[in-house]
């Protein structure tokens, strides 16, 4: 044999496998085909580890399909705590993950998707929910803190196919676009009108040491109690113009009805 036989050229796989495995093939009794014999042996039991390990976790993974189908929930939760409260006025009972958010809840587990998911870190006003009279960030929220609460969602206000005088407020000013931001914003506006009356203060507030009264909403105080809640949109004005008018319980003119002929485009 010549020294080309004995040695012939390696592919890739036989190379990498080489360099790895360099001592022990160096210790062969025989080199040129046997070696790459070997070699190529090597590399199709590699491959065939490789295939089995992914077999191996497919049937683990078809496995746990089986025991927890699409759709249900495992009877027992590593975490899982007890949780009973009101939504929009029904009693519900139900069991979640101790660190499942009241936003999550909501939406997973009660499918009340009114509530949205933006931020998911507190900061937009998207999953804002009313819990016993006050507003929260439901993402903020833990499900488990709201054992015996009373838990109101966008999905509450209208009774009977009548819509919440703010519901209605909103869609005479056209106080949305794209309407992501509108569920929470509805329930914060809701809310800040009860703050209001109970004469809780605002950042703007005048006069903080006079007896807690019924605060008069300026546009200033609306805008300053609404500024935590994003419209990427940019309705602002029609946002306000909206909430003025519940709160006055006067009709406020809709802002494209100050164009003139003159002013409108042809």
């Amino acid at each position: 044999m010549t020294e080309e036989t004995q040695k012939p050229d390696l592919n890739e796989d036989e190379k990498i496998f080489e360099e790895y495995l360099r001592e022990g093939i160096n210790d062969l009794s025989e080199a040129g085909l046997q070696r790459r014999l070997f070699l190529k042996q090597m590399i199709a039991m590699g491959s065939g580890a490789v295939a089995l390990q992914m077999l191996g976790g497919s049937q683990a993974f078809a496995h746990s399909l089986l025991e927890n189908p699409a759709g249900t929930s495992p009877d027992i939760l590593e975490n899982g705590v007890k949780v009973a409260f009101k939504i929009n006025g029904a009693q519900k009972s139900l069991t979640v993950d101790s660190r499942m958010t009241l936003l999550d809840t909501l939406r997973e587990k009660l499918n009340l998707t009114g509530s949205k998911k933006g931020c998911d870190h507190g900061q937009c006003g998207a999953c804002t929910v009313i819990v016993d009279g006050r507003r929260v960030l439901s993402c903020l929220t833990l499900a488990a803190t709201c054992e015996g609460s009373a838990v109101t969602t966008i999905e509450g206000f209208a009774k009977g196919g009548q819509l919440h005088p703010m519901q209605a407020a909103f869609v005479k000013h056209d106080g949305f676009q794209c309407g992501y931001c509108t569920p929470g914003q509805i329930c914060s506006a809701v809310a800040l009108m009860t703050e209001a009356k109970n004469g809780e203060a605002s950042y703007v507030t005048a006069d903080l040491r006079s007896k807690a009264k019924p605060v008069q909403l300026s546009d200033e105080e609306i805008r300053e109690r609404m500024s935590g809640n994003i419209c990427r949109c940019g309705a602002y004005p029609n946002i306000v113009d909206a909430i003025r008018e519940v709160h006055s319980g006067k009709d406020v003119a809709q802002h494209w009805q100050f164009a003139d002929d003159n002013s409108q485009s042809v």
